[in-house]
Formats: structure tokens, sequence, C-alpha cells
């Protein structure tokens, strides 16, 4: 007798999105295909693809398609990556020329295989960005780089305007849903660059629905203000294929305002919480907020 197929939790209308058909989508798709550069809105099957490619909106994702983990949330293939593109923080610099970006988000895939873990990659992306588009903020949005701090100087020195590592899910449940990585190791990484460099924001973000309690979320919002992150976003999770982790539930779009007050209420300078939000949703207009709230925020200090 066959096994029974699991139940799936359908979808309900708030986390529901329509296809990609703009012009604007297909152009900028076009323009990453040309400038031979792989995108986290493709590889991770992000569900607001259409949305901010439409707007010419799109998350890099640099040093190849092929991650060293294997994280039961994930998207992306995991394997031997190839060899690093050298060419590639120039091919970045152009496409962000060419799509007149006011804010460009960086991010890679797990390269435990490099010494320095993609370190000095991530630098020379800045690097030639600046060089080519000085008007442009740059977010990045790192790895770990577990058992390798020396990478993190290396990455700040650069000065991203934006430092985003992904706390991704409640301390529990790592052992099943991030085995390859460590808790504390990437609380540790967030305090490290807000030590190395006060000036630059921090971020962190979770995804919700894959077995947490209310507490767990209210505790890592303290962890992550213990860090001194400046801004924590918080989406569903949403199972990309049948091997991946199951949605444990889909939370209500009051759930996730009940986060954004609380979080709002524990000094973070900006917080992005509903269904659809992921790290680089709306990023450049939530650095602007961002980076209003901290002025504020100094302006009533003095």
């Amino acid at each position: 007798m066959s096994e029974p197929i699991p139940h799936k939790l359908p979808k309900p209308d708030w986390i529901r999105v329509k296809a990609p058909q703009s012009e604007g989508y297909f152009a900028t798709r076009d323009l990453m295909r040309q400038q031979k550069l792989n995108t986290v809105c493709e590889e991770a099957a992000c569900p607001n693809i259409g949305e901010c490619w439409s707007k010419g909106h799109a998350t890099v994702m640099i040093l190849g398609d092929t991650c060293t983990r294997a994280c039961a949330f994930c998207n992306i293939k995991t394997g031997v990556p190839n060899k690093v593109d050298e060419d590639e923080p120039r091919h970045l610099a152009e496409a962000v020329g060419k799509l007149n970006l006011r804010h460009v988000v960086i991010t890679s895939v797990d390269r435990d295989d490099l010494e320095d873990g993609g370190a000095g990659h991530f630098a020379q992306c800045i690097d030639f960005i600046r060089t080519t588009s000085p008007n442009t903020t740059i977010e990045i949005l790192t790895p770990d780089f577990l058992r390798k701090e020396h990478a993190i100087p290396i990455v700040v020195k650069a000065r991203p305007d934006v430092y985003n590592h992904n706390i991704e899910t409640v301390p529990s449940l790592y052992k099943t849903i991030r085995p390859g990585a460590r808790y504390f190791n990437s609380l540790h990484l967030l305090k490290t660059v807000k030590e190395l460099d006060p000036s630059i924001f921090t971020k962190s973000g979770i995804m919700v629905g894959l077995g947490e309690t209310k507490d767990e979320v209210l505790q890592v919002m303290d962890d992550l203000r213990a860090a001194e992150v400046d801004f924590m976003t918080i989406g569903q999770y949403l199972q990309p294929t049948p091997r991946h982790a199951k949605v444990d539930r889909f939370v209500t779009p009051d759930e996730f305002e009940f986060y954004a007050r609380v979080a709002k209420t524990k000094g973070f300078l900006m917080v992005s919480s509903s269904p659809l939000t992921r790290s680089s949703y709306h990023a450049d207009e939530d650095f602007a907020i961002m980076r209003a709230a901290r002025a504020e925020k100094l302006a009533a200090a003095c």
C-alpha cells in the first residue's frame, strides 16, 4: 500500500501574487542575462519578483549560483561551486549604472570553500560601484562567515551603507532549518559590524510559519537589539519545493502587525513585517525611511 501524500496547507488570499508580465520585468531580466549576473530573486523563487523587477529593482547574487550549505528553507542549489568570476564586480557595476539604481542590494551563496568566505569579492563589488555610481547607496546581505571572523573587517572596511545578515529563524529550529549555521555566530557577526563601524546600518530578518512560538520571535527581537541591529524584517516562510521544510502555518496579517508594533517599541529604527516581506523587498524606500529615523533620533538627543 502506497504512503499517503502529506497534506499541504492551501495558501490564503493574502499570500497570493500575480505572475510577472510587465515590460519592466522583462527588461530587468534581460539586463541580468546580458551582464551574466545571478539574482536571488530567481534562484530563491521570491514571490515579489514581478513587482520588484517591474521597477528595475533586483537583488544580485554574487559568487555563483551554487551554495556550500543545504538549508531546509532555501531553494538555491547545493554542491561544489564553480571558480569565482573575477569580472563579476565590473559586470555588476555596469548593470547598476544601466539601471540607474538609487539603491542596490548584493547577496551571495555561502562559499565555505573560500579562505575568506567571499568577503574580498564583496569588497570589490562595493568598490566598483562606488567608482562608477557614486550616488548609489549599497546594501549587502552576507553569509555568516562561520569560523572566518577575519572576513568581517574586510567587508566593513569597504563601507556598505547597510550590512544585512539574516538570523532566519528562532534558535530552537536551527538544527532542522539551518543546520550548517550557529545562531550566536550570526548575532556575533552583526554586533561586530557595529563595533567596527557604528555608522553602518545593520539589518536582519526572520521567517515565520516554521513552527516557532510568539515568545521565541520576541526573544529574537531582544537578541537583535542587544546586537544593536537597526532594521528587522519578518516575513512568511513559503515552501519552495516538496523536499524543503513544510509550512507549519500561515501567519495572519494581524499577527504581523503585532510583531511590527512590538519591534518598534524595542527600539528598531525600521521594521518591515508582513506576509510578503523579504530581506530586500522595498529596500530603497526602507533605507530612506531608516536614514531619516536615525537623523531624527540624533536630533532629539542633542
